[in-house]
């Protein structure tokens, strides 16, 4: 199996080149943000236990997002791996992710993706998303700033986890969404 974790900052084409990923190496992708909105929506007992924290404004203790993930990966399907966007985002996530991929699919965690693009670059385009997307988020620059600054504070110590065991490759971000989806794959293809 193919176990990425998909690494990028807002703006740095992270959702395209996870598409492009999908359909290259017949992956599944699990993202955080939507098992929280499945679970919700759906309104199973982690969904209401997630809803309690969000309702407050706090953030979802890992106990209850590893669980959320633990489910997902068991319903594996007809694929070659996973691609994990969005988690682990703390040291203590990389393990119980780690964890998973063993227990459940005897397997482990074949790469860390992290595509890189300059703070500049990623301003620029998420104030241009945020032109059509509606989302608010993409339309204030010092939001942008703020939301980037999070993003490699939060995913630094996870990085670092990855270099250490060689599992954690950098691509240019910036360029033809083509040429960077080719550099994605030789990457994963270096892994076999």
């Amino acid at each position: 199996m193919i176990n990425i974790v998909l690494f990028g900052p807002p703006g740095s084409g992270k959702g395209t080149q996870a598409q492009n990923l999908i359909k290259k190496f017949n992956l599944k992708q699990i993202s955080t943000g939507d098992l929280f909105r499945f679970n919700m929506k759906n309104n199973t007992e982690l969904g209401r236990l997630a809803k309690t924290y969000i309702d407050r404004g706090e953030l979802v203790p890992d106990e209850v997002t590893t669980e959320m993930l633990k489910e997902e990966v068991q319903k594996t399907g007809n694929v070659n791996g996973f691609i994990f966007d969005g988690y682990p985002r703390t040291a203590n996530q990389t393990e119980a992710l780690e964890k998973i991929v063993k227990e459940v699919l005897n397997d482990e965690i074949s790469v860390c993706l992290s595509l890189v693009v300059e703070d500049e670059v990623l301003v620029t385009r998420l104030l241009k998303r945020g032109e059509t997307s509606g989302r608010t988020d993409d339309s204030n620059e010092e939001i942008i700033r703020t939301r980037i600054a999070e993003y490699y504070a939060k995913t630094a110590e996870v990085a670092e986890l990855y270099k250490q065991h060689g599992k954690y490759v950098e691509i240019n971000g910036v360029g033809d969404v083509d040429e960077i989806s080719e550099k994605l794959f030789a990457a994963v293809g270096n892994l076999k």
